[in-house]
This record gives structure tokens, C-alpha cells and sequence, in this order.
């Protein structure tokens, strides 16, 4: 090869900073926190008026990550209760051809679907069939969803193809505001785009037939 990667991974930079006074133990460097970003001590009590933000926490080590937890700290500061869903932020690898994700993977999927008892489905889309893929000549590529087709909840979206780091958002945007399947199915994309791609994927699902959707009703005008 003419290049290798080497990915260590993060260490939290937490010494120093006179935890141990605040009754503060770290979990492998990590700051414990509530998921309203408030700090933990020892003996499971809140510290007052304290919060740990980005890396330092170990929630999620991104930097959009941590600028929406100051956001939801903010929030918490100025009176408005506000609390992160972490599942609804992408991650993407910045490679040729790109990959993002969000929310669940699979096996993980699988896995909280065993413990609460209810069924996972996958979905499966091609960048081959995209026309701006193709013209672009950047037909390789897929895209995955995992959902629950019992009430269309989407628990994960994974893009392989280009400009996947920017297609994932839709995906993240439809996690964090619990937006399902069967409403997000029915909105228009422009063609030719690659965020047909996401189009064809949401269409492709197959949820229940007996959910109700208050976005699905008719509108008086």
C-alpha cells in the first residue's frame, strides 16, 4: 500500500483539575455526567451548578458532538430542560467513497430489540440506480436503514457512496425529531439529486398498515 492509517483512538485529558476536591471520580478518565451534561460525584450526587462538555465526558467523541452539548447546557442555564439524544448525532469517515452513520447499527439494533421484545427490519438502497451518482461517475456506494416496522420508527441509517457525509443529516434530523418512516416517506426530493438515494430507501421500507400518523391526515384548505 502507499499510505496506512493508524487509529488509536482518544485519551481524556482530565488530570489537574482538582476533581478530587468536588468528591469527583473519573471512569477511565472520563467525567461522569447525567445525560443533562451535569456532573457526578462518588457517591452518585449531582455537583451544583457544574457541567462537562465534549471529550472529557466520553459520550461521544466528536466535535459537533460537544457543541451540542454546550448548546443543551445553555439550555439548562437559561431555565429551558433540554437533553441531548446522542443517537440522533452522524458520525462520518471522511474516505473514497465517504461513510456516515447514525443511530443503531445492527447487531445493536438486534440487540435492544431481544431485550424490549419487538421486531427489526433492514432496507437497502444502491447509488447504481441514482442518476447523479451515475453522471458523476460515483456509482458504487449503498445505503441502509434500520427500522421497526411495527411503528416506523428509524433506530439507524449507514451511507457508503459519495457525498454520504452530507446525505446522513436527513436521516439525523428525522432521529431527533421522531419523525417515522411512514411520513418521511412521502417527501419530495429534488431530481436529479443524490438525496434520492435516502428517497428510495425510506420509500423501500415496509412498515404496518395499521399505524396511525397525524402527518398522514387530510389537510382542510
Amino acid at each position: 500500500v502507499d499510505a496506512a492509517l493508524i487509529a488509536t483512538g482518544r485519551a481524556p485529558f482530565t488530570k489537574g483539575l482538582g476533581l478530587e476536591n468536588i468528591n469527583v471520580e473519573t471512569q477511565r478518565g472520563f467525567i461522569p455526567v447525567t445525560e443533562r451534561m451535569q456532573v457526578v460525584d462518588k457517591d452518585g450526587n449531582l455537583v451544583p451548578n457544574l457541567y462537562c462538555i465534549g471529550d472529557a465526558n466520553g459520550k461521544m467523541m466528536l466535535a459537533h458532538a460537544a457543541s451540542a452539548q454546550g448548546i443543551s447546557v445553555v439550555e439548562q442555564v437559561c431555565g429551558k430542560d433540554h437533553v441531548l439524544n446522542h443517537l440522533s448525532i452522524p458520525a462520518a469517515c471522511f474516505t473514497h467513497p465517504e461513510i456516515s452513520m447514525v443511530g443503531l447499527t445492527e447487531p445493536q439494533a438486534r440487540e435492544k430489540a431481544e431485550k424490549e421484545g419487538f421486531e427489526v427490519s433492514i432496507a437497502k438502497t444502491s447509488f447504481k440506480a441514482n442518476t447523479k451518482a451515475l453522471a458523476e461517475n460515483e456509482g458504487e456506494g449503498l445505503a441502509k436503514l434500520i427500522y421497526r416496522p411495527d411503528n416506523g420508527e428509524i433506530l439507524g441509517v449507514h451511507i457508503l457512496g459519495l457525498h454520504a457525509a452530507d446525505l446522513i443529516h436527513e436521516a439525523s434530523n428525522a432521529i431527533a425529531l421522531g419523525t417515522r418512516i411512514q411520513d418521511i416517506k412521502f417527501a419530495v426530493h429534488a431530481h436529479p439529486t443524490l438525496s434520492e438515494v435516502l428517497d428510495e430507501l425510506f420509500k423501500s421500507a415496509k412498515v404496518s398498515d395499521n399505524i396511525h400518523s397525524p402527518l398522514s391526515e387530510p389537510i382542510a384548505v
